[in-house]
């Protein structure tokens, strides 16, 4: 029944010998070093994992989310009703299929220096204040701009968040095609995207995916799926004990396992 996805890549750092094996950034290491790059989506509702891939070379992780896409759409028959990931993950081009497609969809846009300026020089009056209903967030009086805007390799106009007091010490900037939805309800739906990120820290703190069982590039994928087969037996295990619905995995190892 999953339709809203959470999508990311990670980059897995490698010691082995294998020469196919390239060079990725690792937030980990906050440098670029021989790793594996893998992509992850993760249903938006239930918190888990539905999809990863860790056979990616240099110059196809743009696509990866067509092959998403094409992959959901052959095993349920129906496409991704919305998806949410942020701006490097894919290009300009491609959110132009989704688009065609009919997929929604929402990302960051990165915050090139006019980008910053324009902000820095828009009058306090032009903000609007938004309430996000987001329990145990620190910060939910974002402000907001709501505006349409035309970017080069995109077809067409796309809707555009200018959001401020969100956390971050430079503005958030939204882009997506959902022209309907209410800036709360998008704001909302963004931050929830986090918790993507808090499941790739579980993967690896608990499931230990940064500990790969070989030297071998091709068994990493391996690694990977058990991670996703994992972490979905703990939040099917999860759902069944109540008080306990959206625990981590580490959580629910400590307190009954």
């Amino acid at each position: 029944d999953a339709t809203s996805f959470n999508l990311d890549f990670h980059s897995i750092s490698y010691f082995g010998e294998d020469p196919f094996v390239e060079k990725h950034y690792v937030p980990r290491r906050s440098q670029s070093r021989k790793a594996v790059l893998t992509f992850f989506a993760q249903d938006a509702e239930g918190k888990v994992f539905c999809y990863s891939n860790a056979d990616l070379r240099k110059g196809e992780e743009a696509d990866e989310i067509l092959r998403f896409v094409e992959f959901w759409e052959q095993k349920y028959g129906q496409r991704p009703r919305h998806l949410v990931f942020d701006s490097k993950l894919t290009t300009y081009a491609n959110l132009s299929k989704l688009n065609k497609m009919g997929i929604a969809f929402m990302t960051l846009r990165r915050r090139f220096p006019a980008l910053l300026a324009e902000v820095a020089t828009t009058p306090r009056s032009a903000w609007r204040t938004v309430r996000l209903d987001v329990p145990h967030r620190k910060f939910k009086t974002p402000r907001v701009i709501d505006q349409r805007v035309t970017i080069t390799d995109y077809k067409g106009s796309l809707r555009q968040l200018l959001v401020k007091d969100l956390g971050h010490d430079e503005p958030t900037v939204l882009l997506t095609n959902d022209m309907t939805s209410s800036a709360k309800s998008l704001l909302t739906r963004y931050a929830r995207r986090m918790l993507i990120e808090n499941g790739l820290a579980d993967a690896v703190d608990f499931f230990h995916l940064d500990a790969l069982s070989s030297a071998v590039a091709l068994n990493v994928d391996f690694d990977v799926l058990l991670t996703v087969i994992a972490s979905g037996i703990y939040r099917l295990f999860a759902k069944s004990l109540r008080g306990n619905e959206h625990a981590q995995a580490r959580q629910i190892f400590r307190r009954f396992l």
